[in-house]
């Protein structure tokens, strides 16, 4: 694997890897020339699919149970319980990255000092309500902020005034902590449970892979991590020509995810996995608007009440639509079908508990595009309402979204205001093409 001389981190971190036993193929160069984005992973020759990348021996991931405190962390598993499951590795990252001697130094090099991270935690709130309202993002950042400081004053802070010869919190500041969440975030991997395990234990804890971390995403990529028993193996899915970038997948995400927790978004139409919400109380909203006296709202009370016990809504979820199809079918189904029923025919539905035996309804309860465009009228009304009250929420439409991604007044665009741009722009595609179907 190539990579300059001289005092370029690439080079260190090669060295690095060399010595941590971390087995790198000839055939690629790490760089930052030729990717989408910071240092990325290119093919210096021809690849065929199925040739490996990289292999790092576990032993060369940074964990909780590989770093230099790894006794305090296990001595003190029960107190550093949390709701994300990170405060471990993110305690050991706090650690190793402000020792003098960690033998990380090499590998925290690449990010120098993380300024690379921009995800919407890190741009002022205005900015981040003015470029996102609507597509669920800083609804998502309020939460991940207020668990950052929560965990960070209840469980990290504690942990270091347990040990002062260890942490200072002058050093190991909030504002620390908060990049290493982002880093967490954006280049952590999460090995999945065996099957078997999977309804006993939460999912396995955070951890960072060497080299397999700097792969860039996009939906169509071209190499996948595979997990062994000693070693983690980066492969090629398919052949990738010499001079092409090497793209691993971080999961079916779409664009308001992957620029949530990793700061980018793939522009329109790259992002074959990208979806839109409507949010469940913008449907009762919708039906309520409908009501024509207090009777039926009453009605639609009742019926949203039923759908809670259902469990098909909450106040807080959202139906999600794909491009091809909804991907909370059974969700939006027996809400429509709920919220559309007369008071007889409600009653007659609780009545049997809401479970009816009838097989042609099932079949048809996939709802592709094909099959929205087949609803019933009502059930199409109420769908059609509550995309144009979801279009609303946006701080801007869909023709001002297209006038900004023409070249001239794309190019005038800071960074954040493209990514922010691509994740309105993909999910008002999806909306109006839902409007289309149903229409």
């Amino acid at each position: 694997m190539a990579a300059g001389g001289g005092s370029d981190p690439a080079a260190a971190f090669v060295a690095w890897c060399g010595a941590a036993g971390v087995r790198l193929s000839p055939k690629v160069r790490l760089s930052r020339q030729g990717t989408v984005s910071g240092y990325g992973l290119v093919a210096g020759e021809e690849l065929a699919a199925g040739e490996l990348l990289v292999a790092v021996p576990r032993p060369a991931l940074l964990s909780q149970h590989t770093c230099g405190i790894r006794g305090l962390l296990r001595d003190a598993q029960d107190s550093l319980q949390s709701q994300s499951g990170w405060v471990p590795l993110l305690l050991a990252l706090l650690y190793e990255y402000t020792a003098s001697t960690s033998p990380w130094r090499p590998y925290f090099a690449l990010w120098e000092d993380f300024k690379s991270l921009d995800h919407p935690m890190f741009w002022p709130e205005e900015e981040r309500t003015r470029l996102l309202q609507g597509t669920g993002i800083p609804e998502a950042v309020d939460k991940d902020l207020a668990n950052i400081h929560l965990e960070y004053s209840s469980i990290i802070l504690p942990f270091m005034q347990a040990h002062p010869d260890i942490f200072d919190p002058k050093v190991h500041t909030l504002e620390l902590y908060k990049q290493l969440v982002a880093f967490v975030m954006a280049y952590s991997f999460q090995e999945p449970l065996e099957e078997e395990d999977e309804d006993e234990k939460g999912p396995n804890p955070p951890m960072m892979v060497p080299v397999a971390d700097i792969l860039n995403h996009v939906a169509n990529h071209n190499a996948n991590l595979e997990y062994a028993p000693k070693c983690l193996r980066m492969v090629t899915t398919r052949p990738i020509s010499k001079g092409q970038e090497i793209f691993n997948t971080y999961g079916q995400m779409a664009n308001w995810q992957l620029l949530h927790m990793y700061g980018f978004a793939e522009p329109y139409p790259g992002n074959t996995n990208d979806t839109a919400d409507i949010q469940m109380v913008t449907v009762r909203k919708a039906a309520m608007q409908r009501a024509k006296n207090e009777a039926q709202q009453q009605l639609v009370s009742e019926q949203w009440d039923f759908l809670c016990q259902l469990e098909m809504v909450g106040e807080e979820g959202a139906f999600v639509l794909g491009w091809d199809e909804v991907l909370t079918e059974e969700e939006l189904s027996v809400t429509l079908k709920v919220l559309c029923m007369s008071e007889e025919e409600f009653k007659e539905y609780k009545e049997q508990d809401g479970w009816e035996d009838d097989s042609e309804e099932e079949e048809s309860s996939t709802l592709s595009n094909e099959a929205l465009s087949r609803l019933k009228t009502p059930c199409k009304k109420l769908l059609y309402d509550s995309v144009l009250l979801t279009l609303e929420s946006y701080g801007s439409d869909l023709k001002a979204d297209q006038d900004l991604l023409k070249k001239e007044a794309y190019e005038k665009l800071s960074r954040r205001e493209q990514q922010a741009l691509h994740v309105r722009y993909g999910q008002k595609r999806i909306l109006h093409q839902l409007l289309e179907l149903v229409r």
